[in-house]
This record gives C-alpha cells, structure tokens and sequence, in this order.
C-alpha cells in the first residue's frame, strides 16, 4: 500500500498541470518545478507549460514488478525528451512491450498511477502514449 507525503500532494497541482521552472539566467527548465537553480543559484524564474510530446529517448522493460504493479508487468519505462528539451520518465502505455523503440514519438495523457486499496485514494498522473495510437 502507497503512502502519500505531503511533499507529494504540494506537488500534484503542477504535476497535473505540467508545470515547469524556466530560469532567467541559464535558461533551463524543470520539472517538477525547483525553487533554485541547481546549475546557477538563480532564483528568478518563470512559470511555463510543458508541451504534451516528445520522442522515446531511452527505455527499460520491467518483467518482475513491485507487489502494487505485478497485475501489469511487464511494462515499459521510458525517458522521452518533449519538443522543448525537458526530459521526463514515465510508463509507456497502449503498446506492447516489445513496440517501444528509440526515437518512438510520444505524447502525454494522464492516467491512473495506484489506488490505495480497495476503497482508497487515486492517484493519477503522467504516462506516454505512442502518437500512431
């Protein structure tokens, strides 16, 4: 069973929203979103909307899952880099396995990550959908 901290629901309104930090200074992006420039120190930062795609950069397959996941492996994980550079890593979806590819072009949608047992809490996020889907 999940347990959800606070420093997870803080997040979850930029995670739905997919928020970012875009630094003044050095001009890079993250997310989640950073109070502090690791790379500068800068604290000086705008807000900005991660665009929904992106392409496969690298990728694992998970054949012996966690307990919470052993219903769906085995499944992809994936790190795509979205048309503005950010990198992400979620889970690819809709697609089997062996489909996933370097250079697969993708987009996000949000799904259900867990739920916390039977009648508890869902909790929703990220995952890649392959863009021919």
């Amino acid at each position: 069973m999940a347990m959800f901290s606070s420093r997870i629901w803080r997040e979850f309104p930029h995670r739905y929203r997919l928020e970012a930090s875009k630094f003044k200074k050095s001009g890079k992006t993250y997310f989640p979103k950073r109070m502090v420039d690791p790379a500068t120190g800068d604290t000086k930062q705008d807000t900005v909307v991660l665009p929904d795609a992106g392409k496969v950069v690298t990728y694992t397959v998970i054949r012996i899952a966690p307990e919470q996941w052993n219903d769906i492996a085995p499944y992809a994980l994936a790190i795509a880099e979205l048309t503005d550079g950010t990198r992400l890593m979620g889970q690819v979806v809709d697609c089997a396995v062996d489909d996933v590819k370097i250079g697969m072009e993708v987009r996000i949608e949000f799904r259900r990550i867990q739920s916390e047992g039977h009648g508890g809490v869902l909790s929703y996020g990220y995952k890649f959908v392959p863009k021919w889907y």
